[in-house]
């Protein structure tokens, strides 16, 4: 299926490795060019190259913390138009809630709900007046099954959430969607941190413990950040204008229910 994205213009936040990654590969492959972006050079270098050998797209580096407001400035004059923008960004440490403190919830919600929100106030209406317009948020299934452990990402992204339900109802009509894609247990950096954090809490081995997460997913396995930026392309394709303020799931059927 040919997502009619050939000759579009997407940034891709924390795209230097992981499902940020994938996106932009994905992206890529149906002739779009990117703004990618992290925070080492090297690393994102490395991106940037593999992406341009493979295929023939413009790759703009942009290294830097999207989350601080010069970056975001820096960002606008470097890509003042874009036709898709994937909100992405590393989730916060894992931990007891009584062990957190007030900073560490503002560092969670500048991440995870300020910087996206600020980011589609900058680009919204541009891509409203051009008529086209695809801006996917990547969350996290704890947004719907809540992660004990994971409790500045749930709060943090849930907030996002319930921004992106008001407002993606007023731009669709601009062919302009707004979406949220909820990752379960991909093979990311990101995961294997998490069996880090439980191994020292429990004494597991981290290999045990991946391998015990694995086997209790209904697939068997974790997902691939290339399936990843599948899904996120199509929703991202000329294909998916009448999917708006959705929730997409990508979890192998780990969550139980029905709606």
């Amino acid at each position: 299926m040919d997502m009619g994205l050939k000759g579009k213009n997407a940034i891709i936040c924390a795209s230097s490795r992981g499902l940020g990654k994938g996106c932009a590969k994905a992206l890529a492959s149906e002739g779009v060019n990117l703004v990618i972006n992290g925070r080492d050079q090297e690393v994102l270098s490395s991106t940037a190259n593999e992406i341009r050998n493979k295929f023939d797209v413009k790759v703009i580096e942009f290294c830097a913390d999207i989350t601080s407001k010069d970056s975001q400035t820096q960002l606008l004059e470097l890509c003042p138009a874009p036709d898709i923008l994937i909100n992405n960004a590393g989730g916060p440490p894992p931990g007891d809630f009584r062990d957190w403190d007030r900073e560490d919830w503002m560092n969670a919600c500048i991440a995870n709900m300020f910087t996206p929100i600020e980011l589609i106030k900058s680009y919204v209406d541009g891509m409203q007046d051009r008529k086209f317009g695809r801006i996917v948020n990547i969350t996290s299934s704890s947004v719907k099954a809540p992660i004990d452990i994971l409790g500045l990402s749930n709060g943090a992204r849930s907030g996002l959430t319930g921004f992106v339900a008001g407002i993606a109802r007023k731009t669709i009509i601009n062919n302009v969607t707004i979406n949220n894609i909820l990752p379960g247990p991909f093979d990311t950096d990101r995961l294997r941190s998490g069996f880090k954090f439980m191994s020292q809490k429990t004494g597991q081995s981290e290999e045990e413990i991946s391998k015990a997460r694995a086997a209790g997913n209904p697939s068997g396995r974790f997902g691939t950040p290339d399936e990843f930026g599948a899904a996120c392309t199509f929703l991202c394709s000329e294909h998916a204008g009448y999917i708006t303020g959705q929730n997409l799931l990508l979890d192998g059927g780990a969550y139980p229910g029905t709606y």
